[in-house]
């Protein structure tokens, strides 16, 4: 018995087909090649798929990973100007680098 259509006419079938990107767009990365695009160790990466924030595919025994997919990752990871700041030390008072307001030589 074929299945009934919804009131709309439409079988849900349009709307599967605009979720689908087609194979031949797709670009393969192997698990390799991904850590080297980004610069970092294959344990690495390994530790991104499994922790769920870099989405990879497997088939077989074979890991894959979507070349969009990294590259989105990539700018995720995007770091904010300013938000280092807990990474070095406070200003010292001898630093040469530094600009002493109260300093007559710094201009």
């Amino acid at each position: 018995m074929a299945e009934e259509p919804t009131e709309s006419g439409d079988d849900g079938a349009a709307d599967e087909e605009l979720h689908q990107v087609p194979y031949d767009e797709i670009i393969w990365l192997s698990t390799l090649k991904a850590a080297d695009r980004m610069g970092i160790t294959t344990r690495t990466l390994y530790r991104f798929i499994d922790r769920g924030d870099l989405p990879a595919y497997r088939f077989g025994r074979v890991i894959r990973l979507r070349l969009s997919d990294v590259d989105r990752f990539i700018e995720e990871c995007r770091v904010e100007p300013g938000s280092l700041e807990h990474l070095y030390p406070e200003a010292r008072a001898d630093d040469p680098d530094e600009d002493d307001p109260d300093d007559p030589a710094a201009g």
